[in-house]
């Protein structure tokens, strides 16, 4: 499909390298149904694609290749990079975002996130030797590979046979693994992307990660 998009690198390590890929089309009106959209995320492969349906509100609607998501990390925080947003509304809610040197962050809360299933392993090395699983639960795999220092090793199964077999990094689950440690976190996910999180007042949990552009 033919239709104008940006693809940034969400959650990048310290050199710029890794990073989930992500699709942005800021004039969501060239997709005008879920239908449309859809084909689009299928057609780009990405783990999501994210359409900008009023850039003054912030206002976002969000795709797999398969499924639409009221929330969802990397195309939030994505969005709220490329667009220079002080507040992104997905369906989920509104989320507030703060640009702080290199890193964006954005405010959300964890019951916004998808269900996924956290499984912790005794070790970084047994969460790096692990096989794709066949389709079925959406899992978290992750270890400490630094309890004190709130350092992790994480990778994630969407396990939806749709292509995507490993995310590459996964913000909604990095909420969810915060809220249930209520601490922060340092989370180095797939590759090596770098994924940042802290508790808040209310139950809201920051996240925050690098953003690159790719190509537009």
């Amino acid at each position: 499909m033919n239709i104008a998009h940006d693809v940034l690198a969400v959650f990048c390590a310290a050199d710029g390298r890794y990073g989930n890929l992500l699709g942005v089309v800021r004039d969501g009106r060239v997709c005008p149904d879920e239908a449309s959209r859809r084909a689009l995320a299928r057609d780009l492969g990405f783990s999501e694609t994210v359409f900008v349906d009023d850039p003054e509100r912030g206002a976002v609607d969000i795709h797999t290749p398969t499924v639409r998501l009221p929330f969802a990390g990397h195309p939030v925080v994505g969005a709220a990079w490329l667009l220079d947003l002080e507040v992104v509304n997905p369906p989920a809610g509104e989320v507030w975002v703060r640009h702080d040197g290199e890193f964006t962050w954005i405010t959300a809360r964890p019951e916004w996130a998808p269900p996924r299933t956290l499984r912790q392993y005794a070790s970084a090395a047994e969460v790096e030797a692990l096989d794709v699983p066949p389709p079925g639960d959406w899992v978290y795999a992750w270890a400490w590979e630094d309890e004190a220092a709130g350092r992790v090793r994480a990778r994630a199964f969407p396990g939806r046979g749709d292509g995507i077999d490993e995310d590459e990094a996964t913000g909604a689950a990095a909420l969810l693994l915060s809220a249930r440690l209520n601490r922060a976190l340092n989370i180095t996910q797939g590759r090596g992307s770098q994924l940042l999180t802290a508790p808040g007042p209310d139950g809201f949990i920051e996240l925050g990660g690098r953003v690159r552009e790719i190509r537009r």
